[in-house]
């Protein structure tokens, strides 16, 4: 079965942020991922993590004023500099959190400004993070989010548009970041996504659906998605970004049998 992460974003909110770290890893995950690091000094997340034994597997860089309702800046033409310095901080976080893996977020479709422009504006600046987190070994993953429920208004909602664009980007490091749950409320297939998609995938995340809980709780049948990954080689983490029902931990019963 594949190594889970612990989005610590959705999971063990029970408790302040920096406690999380622990309780993830007496909960038998290996690796953990959040939004944003942003809020903390990065030596003291490190800290976190290294008290609790666990690997930074992922994070987004700035995603603009998200108080604000931002979702990210790659695809604004107005905000080059911003993204451009957006990635600058990012890359400080992962020297010091030794991640190797960022999420950059395609942002809202602005009103009134043509898609060819917002499409040139997000494969330039997708090639400038590429390039800057190629410095440290780094990948620069692009996830298609839903925009009919949760981001309405994403860019970037569409698995086969994102599949094109890491052809048209033409970076090595930049893979796709599937989400399970974003795209069955798109409407794929999953199965048949996975296996078309699964040479381009650098990061999984799961929720089930409809409600976006833990697996099991909702339609989609998990494991023989667990063992497609598996049969195609699949070696990177699969995020657990899901809102427990109920408390994270009497929501993990579906853990252990998967892992």
């Amino acid at each position: 079965m594949p190594k889970f992460a612990a989005n610590l974003t959705f999971l063990f909110t029970e408790v302040p942020f920096p406690e999380r770290f622990a309780r993830a890893a007496a909960a038998g995950f290996a690796g953990v991922e959040y939004l944003f690091p942003y809020d903390w000094p990065a030596q003291d997340v490190a800290g976190w993590l290294s008290d609790a034994g666990v690997e930074q597997v992922l994070f987004n860089l700035p995603p603009g004023d998200w108080a604000a309702g931002e979702r990210g800046l790659a695809c604004l033409p107005h905000r080059r500099r911003e993204f451009a310095e957006s990635v600058e901080r990012a890359l400080e976080y992962a020297v010091i959190l030794d991640c190797r893996r960022v999420h950059c977020m395609a942002g809202l479709r602005p009103a009134g400004t043509d898609g060819a422009v917002l499409e040139e504006t997000y494969l330039a600046n997708l090639r400038f993070a590429a390039d800057r987190f190629a410095t440290i070994g780094a990948e620069v993953t692009i996830e298609p989010i839903n925009s009919r429920i949760d981001m309405p208004g994403y860019w970037l909602d569409d698995v086969a548009t994102g599949i094109r664009l890491l052809e048209a980007v033409d970076r090595d490091n930049v893979k796709l970041q599937l989400d399970l749950y974003h795209a069955r409320v798109m409407g794929c297939d999953l199965a048949a996504t996975v296996a078309a998609s699964i040479g381009s995938i650098g990061h999984v995340q799961v929720a089930d659906f409809p409600g976006r809980h833990e697996p099991g709780t909702g339609e989609i049948d998990f494991p023989p998605l667990f063992a497609l990954l598996d049969r195609a080689g699949y070696a990177g983490w699969v995020g657990c970004e899901y809102r427990p029902r109920g408390t994270t931990g009497a929501g993990l019963g579906w853990l252990p049998r998967a892992a």
